[in-house]
């Protein structure tokens, strides 16, 4: 019997310069993730809802005896390390802010990842603008009494909880390897939960504000990641591997 040779079988067991160009597993990666999509639409379904039952009565809604208690908690003296926090928040929050996503942009644009790019406005212009900005203008709930930073119209929702979560699923989506990504959203909820923290304990929100501010945000950006993640996938695996050099001889 006639077998075929050792150069032939080799080269057939070899990766090929397709295999080479592309990371295993980049098909998995352009597949749509059906949970990522559900929990995005939750979140955004919880922040409507609840947006509806505070504009049934924006005065009065049925949990602000528990926004009224978790005031309390928040009283003074508002000094220290904690006006330092709350401060640094809020002026992250503020102006910040947007210096941050600016930032990112132009990198992203600057590494010629113009689909990342793309994710990044749509997922902050359709969670600010859109979700937050139109969610605030049809409740228009009155904040708390006395804040201690300037604010703008309408509590509902916390557009700084908003901010952080949003920041949050950006970030992990476009930069964290997807093995680190449960240590990222472990962090970032720390971080979400502080900026709440600091609305409500600077008096310029509610407790309700800042729960559905953060579900808002996290639910539009995983809403947007969802539906970009093939063009996110295929973005990836163009671009190129990086190679180690050749030895050089002796």
């Amino acid at each position: 019997m006639t077998g075929r040779p050792a150069t032939a079988d080799a080269a057939a067991a070899a990766p090929s310069d397709t295999d080479a160009v592309r990371p295993a597993g980049h098909a998995v990666g352009a597949v749509r993730s059906r949970g990522r999509l559900i929990l995005g639409l939750l979140l955004l379904g919880a922040a409507a809802v609840a947006g509806l039952v505070v504009r049934s009565d924006a005065a009065d809604p049925p949990f602000q005896a528990l926004d009224e208690r978790w005031l309390t908690l928040m009283g003074g003296p508002h000094e220290g390390p904690y006006a330092a926090v709350a401060s640094a928040l809020n002026w992250f929050g503020g102006p910040f802010g947007a210096v941050v996503p600016l930032g990112l942009l132009a990198l992203l644009l600057v590494r010629g990842r113009r689909v990342s790019a793309g994710f990044l406005l749509l997922a902050f212009l359709g969670g600010n603008m859109l979700v937050v900005q139109g969610l605030k203008h049809l409740v228009d709930r009155p904040r708390p009494a006395n804040p201690l930073v300037r604010v703008d119209h309408g509590s509902f929702p916390s557009g700084h909880a908003a901010t952080a979560a949003l920041l949050v699923v950006v970030v992990g989506a476009l930069l964290v390897p997807a093995a680190r990504r449960r240590l990222w959203w472990t962090a970032g909820a720390v971080f979400t939960l502080a900026m709440m923290w600091s609305r409500t304990w600077l008096h310029a929100h509610w407790l309700s504000d800042t729960v559905a501010g953060a579900a808002a945000g996290a639910g539009a950006g995983l809403v947007v990641w969802w539906l970009l993640t093939p063009a996110l996938a295929r973005e990836h695996t163009r671009r190129p591997l990086r190679r180690d050099p050749p030895t050089p001889p002796g």
